[in-house]
């Protein structure tokens, strides 16, 4: 049975986890990294430090296999992540030696050193945006549609006028997915497509 439950500390590990395991469009990136929380520092681990109230986990017999992990507002969270987050980050890997990184984990590292945006007009119509990842072992049992629920909930609760995200054009599932689910795919720009809803 996998519960659904509020994200608490303790689960900042499981983030990184999940993040690297479903880094690959929705498969295991780990092959491709020497450090296995570069993928989480970007996608996953900076909701659960810096806004744990937006973050819903999914949980099964064998610990926490899934998370839900967004804010109700993308600019300010930018700002935020400006201040507390990447700083220490690009301090901590300006003493790393390149030669002991891949080519993805620099790839990872340029997105810390220089963050990209998500484009203005869906910021502007979307404010919130989100990003979801599920171990296989709970895929295919609805638990990706409950997640969403719970926190579509929240935010509607919050005024949240509207969520985008951007998903690999690679993970067919997700794509299909999101589309699924009431989320109208945008544009695709290298590679990312881009879904909003409205609430």
């Amino acid at each position: 049975m996998v519960n659904l439950r509020r994200y608490r500390e303790s689960d900042l590990e499981a983030l990184y986890h999940i993040c690297l395991a479903t880094g690959d469009a929705g498969k295991d990136a780990s092959p491709q990294h020497a450090d296995p929380k570069l993928v989480g520092h970007i996608y996953s681990a900076p909701y659960g430090v810096l806004e744990p109230e937006h973050v819903w986990v999914a949980e099964d017999d064998e610990g926490v296999a899934g998370y839900l992990v967004g804010t109700h507002d993308t600019d300010a969270f930018a700002a935020r992540q400006e201040r507390s987050w990447w700083p220490t980050l690009r301090t901590q890997y300006d003493e790393v030696p390149e030669q002991d990184l891949t080519a993805a984990d620099l790839m990872r590292l340029k997105a810390i050193r220089q963050p990209e945006h998500n484009p203005g007009d869906l910021v502007a119509e979307y404010p919130a945006h989100i990003h979801m990842n599920l171990l296989p072992r709970i895929r295919g049992q609805r638990v990706g549609s409950r997640l969403l629920e719970h926190w579509i909930a929240d935010a509607k609760a919050a005024g949240v006028a509207g969520i985008h995200l951007g998903a690999s054009s690679g993970n067919t599932g997700g794509v299909a997915f999101w589309t699924k689910s009431g989320f109208t795919p945008l544009r695709t720009v290298d590679r990312t497509v881009w879904f909003g809803m409205r609430l």
